[in-house]
């Protein structure tokens, strides 16, 4: 079956990525959609932008599979989305120093062939060290934060200030692979087997369980 019906509906470079690292065709468009995390749960949040942003897509794209994602940061029940400033990254960083904080990624899938969607999320704890005042000032300097949900990322330089995660390594990036992976197969889409398990197999280390 032609691959290359899977349309990512994301502006996300990470995204993009990660999706070409499963070996399958795809394109992208972008589409606008202004992101307002609503006052929910976060889980309930997550997905809530995921499927809105799937209906803005299927506006533009009549044909094809699909696919939206969505990432937030929560602490303790707070949502931290991507910051609007230095200092608000600052803040959010200053936060999550020290504490375990969850990162949830919500994917919406829909298969306009057979009428199929697809909604569903993945959680990740993830540790975040101590971190001194001086050293968030620099890391936000680099300007890594500043299109990151929480003001890190955990695929950059970001990952020197997290102690250990448990759960999808790829979650945290902005992509849970394996979730991604069982939506698109159960709309006729194969992801090979060896490639995921070889993606996933370099990243136990970061693991704390």
């Amino acid at each position: 079956m032609n691959t290359s019906r899977i349309v990512l509906a994301s502006a996300s470079p990470r995204r993009r990525a990660l999706m070409a690292k499963l070996g399958i065709a795809f394109r992208t468009v972008n589409i606008r959609f202004k992101e307002r995390i609503p006052q929910a749960k976060p889980e309930d949040a997550a997905l809530l932008l995921a499927w809105s942003k799937l209906k803005a897509a299927r506006r533009r794209v009549r044909r094809g599979i699909v696919v939206t994602a969505d990432t937030i940061v929560a602490l303790g029940g707070r949502i931290f989305g991507k910051p609007g400033s230095k200092r608000e990254a600052c803040h959010m960083l200053s936060r999550l120093s020290g504490a375990t904080h969850e990162v949830i990624t919500a994917i919406a899938v829909h298969d306009s062939a057979s009428g199929t969607s697809l909604l569903g999320f993945e959680r990740t704890w993830v540790t975040m060290r101590a971190l001194r005042g001086k050293e968030i000032a620099e890391y936000v300097e680099s300007g890594e934060p500043s299109d990151k949900a929480g003001a890190y990322g955990i695929q950059g330089m970001g990952g020197t200030l997290i102690l250990g995660i448990r759960g999808d390594y790829f979650n945290v990036v902005g992509f849970p692979l394996r979730l991604f992976s069982a939506f698109v197969e159960s709309v006729g889409i194969k992801v090979a087997r060896s490639r995921l398990k070889s993606l996933y197999s370099g990243k136990r280390l970061v693991s704390t369980g």
